[in-house]
C-alpha cells in the first residue's frame, strides 16, 4: 500500500506499505511506489488487490471514472485500459507528475488535477464511477469526503472502496510500529466491515457486495506461496483480510 499524505491524497495502495518519507512521517517519495513493486511481496499483494478493485466494479467502457487520491496513476491507468474516461485528483503534485508521465508513455487521455478528496472540484453529478482506493484509512474527515464522492457521482453511479481490513496480521504489524514511535500508522485508522458499511450507508450509498483478501502475513514467501489459496479464503468471510473491498451505489 502505498501512500503519500493526510489531506485528501492517496495513501497505502497495499496492505504491504514502503516506509514513510523521513522528512514528514505523513507522506512519501514517488520512488517508494517503485521500490514497493519491484519487491516479491509488493508484486502479489498489488495483483490481489487491483483484481479485487476491479471485479468489484465491473464494466468501465464509456463510462466516466474519477480516481480519488490517485497518488502515481496505477488505478487510473487501469480504468482508462478499460476504456473509462478518467480524471485522478491527489494533493501531491510530485506524485502527479509521476502519473502523467506515465500516463504519457502509455498515451493515456487521463486528466489529473492538485486538490483534496475533502473538497472535490467538480461540479454535482459528473462521474459514473468513482474509486477510493486505500484513502480513508488516514483522512482527517472520513466522512466529508464520502459524501463529496455522493455529491460528484450520478444518481446510480458506483463508490468503490478499497480500505484496510482491522483484523489482520498487517494491522497488527501496524499496530505496534505506531506504538513503538511511527507517527504515520499511528494516525492511520484500520476499517471492520461493519464500520465500512456504517460510513458509506450513512452518506447516502447502498452497499452492493463486500469481499476480502490478502490473508497471508506481510512476507514475501508466505505471499509466494499462499496467494493461491485467496480465492478460497474470501468466500470464507472477509474476518482476517488485510483489503477489504466494498462496493456501492449512489441512492
Amino acid at each position: 500500500m502505498d501512500h503519500e499524505g493526510r489531506q485528501g491524497s492517496r495513501v497505502l495502495k497495499q496492505p504491504g506499505a514502503p516506509e514513510a518519507d523521513h522528512s514528514d512521517a505523513r507522506t512519501l517519495k514517488p520512488d517508494s511506489y517503485a521500490r514497493w513493486r519491484s519487491s516479491l511481496l509488493g508484486r502479489v499483494t498489488e495483483q490481489i488487490e487491483q483484481e479485487a478493485v476491479l471485479a468489484a466494479a465491473g464494466e468501465l467502457e464509456g463510462l466516466s471514472v474519477l480516481d480519488a487520491g490517485c497518488g502515481d496513476g496505477a488505478y487510473s491507468l487501469l480504468a482508462q485500459r478499460r476504456g473509462a474516461r478518467v480524471t485522478g485528483i491527489d494533493t501531491s503534485e510530485a506524485m502527479l507528475d509521476v502519473a502523467r508521465r506515465r500516463a504519457l508513455v502509455e498515451g493515456a487521455p487521463i486528466d489529473f488535477i492538485q486538490g483534496s478528496v475533502e473538497h472535490l472540484p467538480f461540479a454535482a453529478e459528473s462521474f459514473d464511477v468513482v474509486f477510493m482506493v486505500t484513502l480513508l484509512c488516514l483522512l482527517n474527515d472520513p466522512s466529508l469526503a464520502v459524501r463529496e464522492v455522493h455529491r460528484v457521482l450520478r444518481p446510480g453511479g458506483r463508490l468503490i472502496v478499497g480500505e484496510l481490513g482491522s483484523y489482520s496480521l498487517w494491522a497488527l504489524q501496524r499496530r505496534l510500529s505506531g506504538w513503538l514511535g511511527n507517527s504515520f500508522w499511528r494516525k492511520a485508522h484500520f476499517w471492520t466491515v461493519h464500520e465500512l458499511h456504517g460510513l458509506i450507508a450513512k452518506e447516502g450509498f447502498r452497499v452492493k457486495s463486500t469481499t476480502g483478501s490478502i490473508y497471508y502475513p506481510p512476507v514475501g514467501l508466505a505471499a509466494r506461496t499462499m496467494c493461491g489459496a485467496e480465492g478460497l479464503l474470501g468466500h470464507l468471510g472477509a474476518f482476517g483480510a488485510a483489503f477489504l473491498t466494498v462496493s456501492a451505489d449512489k441512492v
